[in-house]
């Protein structure tokens, strides 16, 4: 079984305004935040913070989004772990999108500027249900 408390949430998003109106939004939200400015970062972050999901913007400096999952997935792949949910935060809401961000080992996509609700919704859509009673 896993472990009581908050779901715990992982944001890579290089944008410091974009975290703080991400921080605001989830304020209410019973959940445990972390942030990473850039992909590299939230690589290393998966692996300390262990997060139940994961929001992942697709343009940031070091690595993207992309190579960000791609790397987070080789390793759960060479850990035995289960896959943590992923969910892409893209401006570039084009025809495609969708696709190239499940192709890359994402889970869903959420289109910016995201709305409260939808934030609200994607977490408690993946957050690990024990944690969301807790």
């Amino acid at each position: 079984p896993a472990p009581a408390g908050l779901p715990r949430v992982l944001i890579a998003e290089d944008n410091r305004t974009n975290q703080l109106v991400f921080r605001r939004m989830l304020e209410a939200e019973p959940c445990e935040i972390a942030f990473a400015a850039n992909g590299l970062e939230a690589v290393q972050l998966s692996e300390r913070f262990r997060p139940d999901i994961i929001l992942m913007d697709i343009s940031m400096p070091e690595m993207d989004g992309y190579e960000a999952t791609g790397r987070i997935r080789e390793t759960e792949a060479e850990t035995g772990r289960p896959p943590v949910p992923i969910v892409a935060l893209t401006a570039n809401a084009m025809s495609g999108d969708r696709e190239r961000c499940l192709q890359a080992g994402m889970t869903d996509y959420l289109a910016k500027p995201v709305r409260k609700a939808e934030l609200s919704e994607v977490i408690a859509r993946y957050a690990p249900e024990e944690k969301m009673r807790a």
